[in-house]
């Protein structure tokens, strides 16, 4: 029963204001020691006791903390610093970052359990869950600045660093397995010492091209088509009909000399890795770009069948 201080006032105990509440004793008491209502009045006994306008507050309190609000923005609303439209505004946008990233936990498991990831993938992927937008995109672009270390900004190399730095702003709210696929395999690339030496070593000899480079007119566009008619053909580098494609590639008025021949070679040797094109596959999964053809085997074709004996 309520405790009657007088006809015109009634106070409730603690236990009482907790039952009505219904939430356990400790809370009631915890908001009231962390100042969310005014000091309750005390019985003879020493007994605590909120009249109506505390019991109304507290109500108000643990119908904001139902909704997830912290206590220093219940804090600043009951003090009227913040309206209620301002903090419900806030808690949208943090509702919403929470259920991106439980869509994107949820992929994630999925994909671990298409794939029977290890144990150490699993870390990954976990590691994966919980990096933000700005986090990922550091990963990233830690990986650029480490392989474009010291090279000038309007060196011709340095062009590479800011495409290589395309991770899309955020990750769809309900990303694709192939996109997820696709950051974890892009994490486990850029973590590799290797693959940004590679990436320099590429970047260093285009900052270092000049016009007399061997055949820098060359038509890749050509030499693709060639190359992977080639592939498709089984066209054995070396062989006659080889040689009769390396005829027609470097047939424009110069002399095809062995030292063309090697020079050529080397050059796209220079310029093409699988794990590079790689990541510009994976770039494009991420953002959605649209898929293109892998120009590296056709071009390994090429550097095999120039250096190859006629």
């Amino acid at each position: 029963m309520p405790v009657v201080e007088d006809a015109a006032q009634v106070r409730l105990t603690i236990g009482e204001v907790a039952a009505r509440l219904g939430v356990p004793v400790r809370t009631v008491r915890f908001w009231t020691d962390e100042g969310l209502v005014d000091p309750p009045a005390r019985s003879a006994g020493g007994y605590r006791l909120y009249d109506a306008p505390a019991v109304a507050r507290l109500d108000l309190v643990r119908t904001l903390r139902g909704l997830g609000l912290g206590l220093p923005a219940v804090r600043e609303l009951l003090a009227a610093r913040r309206t209620v439209a301002d903090v419900a505004a806030e808690h949208v946008r943090a509702i919403d970052a929470e259920i991106r990233l439980l869509r994107l936990r949820r992929t994630l498991l999925q994909a671990v359990c298409r794939a029977g990831t290890t144990t150490e993938e699993m870390s990954i992927v976990s590691d994966l869950a919980a990096l933000s937008a700005r986090e990922r995109q550091q990963v990233i672009d830690e990986f650029v600045d480490r392989a474009f270390a010291g090279l000038p900004d309007d060196a011709p190399g340095a062009g590479l660093a800011a495409p290589m730095r395309a991770l899309p702003a955020e990750l769809p709210e309900d990303p694709s397995p192939e996109q997820v696929a696709a950051w974890l395999e892009l994490a486990r690339l850029v973590a590799d010492d290797g693959f940004a030496v590679r990436v320099r070593e590429m970047a260093v000899a285009g900052a270092g091209a000049t016009p007399e480079d061997p055949d820098p007119g060359l038509d890749a566009g050509r030499m693709q088509a060639l190359g992977r008619q080639a592939l498709a053909d089984g066209v054995v580098p070396g062989s006659a009909a080889a040689e009769a494609l390396v005829a027609e590639l470097l047939d424009d008025g110069r002399e095809t000399t062995p030292g063309r021949r090697a020079a050529l070679a080397d050059r796209l040797a220079t310029f093409t890795d699988a794990r590079v094109e790689r990541y510009w596959q994976l770039l494009g999964v991420l953002n959605g770009w649209p898929p293109s053809e892998p120009a590296v085997p056709a071009v390994d074709w090429w550097i095999v069948a120039l250096r190859a004996a006629s």
